[in-house]
Order: C-alpha cells, then structure tokens, then sequence
C-alpha cells in the first residue's frame, strides 16, 4: 500500500514539474505564459525614429524586447498584426513598414526574426491593410442605408390626431 502511494505521488510530482520544462533555462517569462526575444532593428542612414504598434521607441540602431510564443512566433495580444515602422529623416526616403502576423482568430502566425533591416532610400513593399480577418472573403463594408428606403412608398401617420381649435 505505501509503495503504491509513494508511485502515485511521484507521478503527481513528474506530471506538475512536466508542464514547466517548455521554457529554455534562463529565458525571461513574459505575460500570458510568453518569453522575451530580442530583435535588432536597422536602418540604412542610422537616425531614423522606430515605431513598434504605434509606440515611439527611439532611433535605429536600436534593441526591441518582443513577447511571443515560446516556439518562436509572434502572440496573440487582441491584433491581428505586429505593425514595425522606420520614419524617415530626410525628405527623398520612404517610410517602411514591416507587419507580421500573429494568429489572432486562427490565422497563420510568423516567426520573430533576429534582426530587421530598413533601407531607407528604396521604396516600400505594398501591404494592404484587410478590413476583415485574413481569410474572409465575404462582401465589403455596407455604408448606405438598406435598399427599403428607397422607391415609391406609402407614407402613414400615425400618432394623436390634429385637432383645429377655434377661439371665440
């Protein structure tokens, strides 16, 4: 009998020590079960102002702790995209833009990467913001009134009735 406590109370104690091995030693613990990476961001004239999710964080070459998922992807914090940008420092640059995914409501996630480079001087690639979930396909934005208001009609009033009052 106490041999068979002392096996069910080992494999208690492996099984609640098993779900804390999915962190590296040393890594730094995050929020919402997450670990700190650390991503170098560059850019081609050094000096140019770093936004992360709209956020100021300084001037490139600058260091940016990121919180993601412990295989390495990005987390879902509520936004569908971790948004990057490079502000440029003369007039003849271009702002660049870097988004990654982050699997917000089943869609795919990326990986953080080490390092990011900007290159100020060359155009920058084409994103376009969807203004559904990744994958919907559905029909667009509905702007104007719904098709019952328009045509011919019949107009009813319905309320106290209009009473002429004489003064005498």
């Amino acid at each position: 009998m106490r041999a068979l406590v002392l096996i069910a109370g080992l494999l208690v104690a492996v099984f609640l020590t098993g779900c804390q091995t999915q962190f590296p030693p040393g890594a730094e613990r995050g929020p919402h079960n997450t670990m700190a990476y650390e991503v170098l961001i560059e850019a081609s004239p050094p000096g140019a102002r770093i936004e992360a999710n709209g956020e100021d964080l300084g001037v490139a070459p600058i260091r940016l702790k990121i919180f993601g998922d412990p295989d390495g992807t990005f987390h879902d914090f509520g936004s569908y995209y971790y948004v990057i940008r490079a502000l440029p420092i003369t007039t003849n640059q271009f702002v660049q833009t870097r988004l990654f995914r982050t699997g917000h409501a089943l869609s795919p996630e990326d990986r953080i990467p080490q390092r990011i480079y900007f290159d100020m001087n060359q155009p920058a690639p084409a994103y376009e913001y969807p203004p559904y979930p990744p994958g919907y396909y559905g029909p667009g934005p509905y702007y104007y009134p719904p098709p019952f208001f328009y045509g011919p009609g019949v107009g009813v009033y319905v309320g106290p009735r209009f009473h002429h009052s004489h003064r005498w």
